[in-house]
């Protein structure tokens, strides 16, 4: 079957077992070679197995995005093993401090920064000559809380908003290479880890998980939460040729639950 990414390699940077898992898995089921890069190499042999024995082609690469000789040997064996790269898809995650910007110590909003920012610049700054001959694409994996300011989300909505203000910027300075720079703003998403959350909200307060996914899906037009595969093939949209004519553009895929 003729897929959105036929022949085209695709590096996923920040694999964690939701998102990331389902960012690379559909990238394959489109026909593409999947670079798996992350810390935890566990994670990225079992999806890499995953993947091929599913029949796809994919490649595990134990990253540190913070470390530049570590993205830079990502680069290396990405262009020697499949001669370049078409698309870069940055999901790196920092677990937000969850308490007031007043009492977040500096460092913890520092290390957020750290990956989610600077992590993916300099994926991206070593990516920019192979995705410049392949005339390819960046997805930066954003969040909805670009669009609010919640109490006790401030250090997490710092990273995002300056990660989006960069690929505004990138999209405009790479633009004469032909790489097209877009964003996903995922609110709430119901894989493992929401579902473990939203039990220990109920457990407090006395009610069922399905009373409190009844009650944040409320929220939404569509009255349910994404999963990951619906934001994955979102980012998948931006990275193919479907979007060719879009970029420095954020694609809000939260259900209706903000309106942009």
């Amino acid at each position: 079957m003729n897929g959105l990414l036929d022949g085209r390699t695709v590096v996923v940077s920040g694999v964690g077992p939701g998102l990331g898992k389902a960012l690379c898995l559909q990238a394959a089921a489109q026909g593409a070679k999947v670079v798996l890069a992350a810390r935890t190499e566990s994670r990225l042999n079992e999806i890499r197995d995953e993947i091929i024995d599913g029949g796809g082609i994919a490649l595990a690469v134990p990253t540190d995005i913070t470390d530049d000789e570590a993205v830079d040997s990502l680069v290396r064996t990405v262009v020697a093993e499949y001669g370049g790269a078409d698309v870069v898809i940055n999901n790196a995650f920092a677990m937000p401090s969850m308490k007031p910007l007043a009492r977040t110590d500096f460092e913890q909003i520092t290390a957020g920064l750290e990956l989610t920012v600077l992590g993916t610049l300099r994926v991206i700054k070593a990516f920019t000559e192979p995705l410049e001959a392949s005339k390819g694409s960046i997805v930066n994996i954003n969040s909805m809380v670009i669009r609010h300011s919640e109490p006790r989300y401030g250090s997490y909505k710092l990273a995002k908003s300056a990660l989006l203000a960069m690929s505004q910027t990138l999209a405009t300075e790479l633009g004469d290479k032909g790489i097209r720079i877009n964003s996903v703003a995922p609110g709430y998403i119901w894989d493992d880890q929401l579902k473990w959350y939203f039990g220990e909200i109920a457990k407090k307060y006395g009610i069922t998980t399905e009373q409190v996914y009844e009650q944040t899906a409320s929220k939404s037009d569509l009255k349910r939460l994404p999963t990951p595969d619906e934001i994955a093939r979102a980012a998948l949209f931006l990275a193919s040729d479907l979007a060719s004519a879009i970029t420095g553009h954020t694609l809000d895929v939260n259900c209706g639950e903000y309106h942009d």
